[in-house]
């Protein structure tokens, strides 16, 4: 705690200071293009492997970086999303998956949840996940069916968040486009799902009309 309220200390007296100005605009509202949905993972920092500065990013974190369908749980996310395509109009979502997930970790071994009963819960919005994997890379094991699992929970997060009626209504509209990736902590590497190819490859190798689904 002292580490983070010694960097308090330095952001009032240095960072701050420094954008001023940033801020004072940004008090006046904020007009964010993109909804980022990741993990809570403190290894992950969204503004950081974007290079994006306050104002420029709507963010939801949660374990395993998780869209439950709507009206499954109206909590947080729901709430979040909505506001973010029909009060803010982002112009796209990015459901960002990352390595060595400890949420996928503990769907691919669900005994091992015995003792957090409400994080086993929260994971059967992933069941998809866990079956889609099961059928697919069933001859896989440890680390590669792990990586295969985390890339495949954000193609089921990306289907759960078109069952959310203002995201179905803004890709109906065309001002919305979905995008799933990967980010590898070990390498800093973002992978982007390319739906023409099916597969993920690093997002700046994929062309620009490629990068993100559409209606």
């Amino acid at each position: 705690m002292k580490q983070i309220v010694d960097g308090i200390r330095d952001f009032q007296a240095n960072v701050f200071k420094g954008q001023q100005k940033l801020f004072e605009e940004l008090a006046a509202g904020q007009h964010p293009e993109v909804l980022f949905i990741t993990c809570s993972d403190s290894r992950i920092d969204p503004n950081l492997i974007t290079q994006t500065h306050p104002g420029e990013l709507f963010v939801i974190r949660n374990a395993g970086n998780i869209v439950p369908p709507y009206s499954s749980a109206n909590g947080g996310e729901a709430a979040t999303i909505e506001y973010a395509v029909k009060a803010l109009k982002v112009q796209h979502i990015v459901v960002c998956g990352h390595s060595k997930c400890g949420a996928m970790q503990g769907l691919l071994n669900p005994d091992g949840l015995a003792a957090l009963p409400v994080v086993a819960e929260w994971l059967g919005f992933a069941a998809e996940t866990a079956s889609v994997v099961g059928e697919k890379f069933r001859d896989l094991s440890g680390a590669e069916l792990l990586d295969q699992t985390i890339a495949q929970n954000v193609l089921v997060q990306l289907k759960n968040l078109r069952t959310h009626p203002s995201v179905a209504d803004a890709l109906g509209e065309g001002g919305l486009t979905l995008h799933g990736w990967v980010y590898q902590f070990e390498t800093g590497t973002i992978t982007a799902y390319d739906p023409v190819d099916e597969r993920f490859a690093s997002v700046t190798e994929v062309p620009a009309d490629r990068l993100g689904l559409r209606a």
